[in-house]
């Protein structure tokens, strides 16, 4: 499962990091590097757990155990 969730955190961190720096400029349109760089860092820890829930998820529905 570990596979196909570190294959996952590539796609999902993108997706959440982009969300969340455009949240902080659309919010912010001045905001500095830090704002943009925490944003970016939140999303990536974010996707650790989302990954490995959707791994799990996809394994179950597979019937693998593996």
């Amino acid at each position: 499962m570990l596979k196909i969730a570190l294959i996952l955190h590539a796609v999902i961190a993108t997706s959440l990091m982009g969300m969340a720096v455009i949240a902080v400029l659309a919010v912010d349109m001045h905001a500095g590097w830090r704002e943009i760089a925490l944003a970016a860092v939140a999303g990536f820890v974010l996707a650790i757990p989302v990954s490995w829930f959707v791994a799990g998820r996809i394994r179950k529905l597979q019937g693998g155990d593996s």
